[in-house]
């Protein structure tokens, strides 16, 4: 008997998806509206591809999304995605340039986690860092109005997160998507309406 979280893992093999988070993002856009036709997109960690390709599809082929991780992928992505093996929080040439051409971006998005140790505390403690250094590069390259959606594992740190997101959208939102499996202690948080500052651009 197939389970629930089975449905999803086929349901994205059958729609040549490579992974089963696609409809997390999918779940995310069709509450929120995050994607519009002709959008720039920043997918940071971004293999194995699927939030890149869920984003393709939403902002269609008059828009551009810019995948960035330090991970290859084997996707073949439409003609509206670049992908660059790069560490973005190392701020690498090859990062800068592609950001010198394409930002301020109209979403920023994060579905990072860390290597998972198996301890909890270890493990939302590195979670909360990945999103602290996703929320400063949505700082710098948003563009005013701009959404950034995030993955973090649920903590202590979770509300010092919330309050600097706060202080930089007008609206931010939480949601565990359905296709989220139940164990799992991720929870999404999309910031709505960024609030721009002198100098956040490049």
């Amino acid at each position: 008997m197939k389970t629930y979280r089975d449905l999803y893992f086929i349901k994205a093999k059958q729609h040549h998806y490579p992974a089963r988070s696609v409809y997390k993002l999918k779940e995310i856009d069709a509450k929120f509206k995050i994607f519009k036709p002709g959008m720039k997109v920043l997918d940071l960690g971004a293999a194995p591809g699927s939030w890149s390709l869920a984003a393709s599809e939403g902002i269609g082929l008059s828009g551009w999304v810019l995948a960035c991780d330090i991970q290859t992928t084997k996707v073949v992505f439409p003609h509206n995605v670049c992908f660059l093996e790069a560490d973005v929080f190392a701020l690498s040439d090859v990062f800068e340039e592609a950001l010198a051409k394409l930002a301020p971006f109209d979403v920023v998005m994060s579905d990072m986690a860390p290597s998972t140790t198996g301890t909890r505390c270890t493990d939302q403690a590195r979670s909360y860092d990945l999103c602290c250094a996703a929320f400063k590069v949505a700082e710098r390259c948003l563009k005013s109005g701009g959404s950034f959606v995030v993955k973090i594992f649920m903590g202590p740190d979770v509300q010092d997160f919330l309050t600097a997101m706060r202080t930089r959208f007008t609206s931010v939102k939480g949601c565990k998507p359905k296709s989220s499996r139940a164990e799992s202690k991720e929870i999404f948080y999309v910031g709505l309406g960024f609030k721009l500052r002198t100098g956040s651009l490049i």
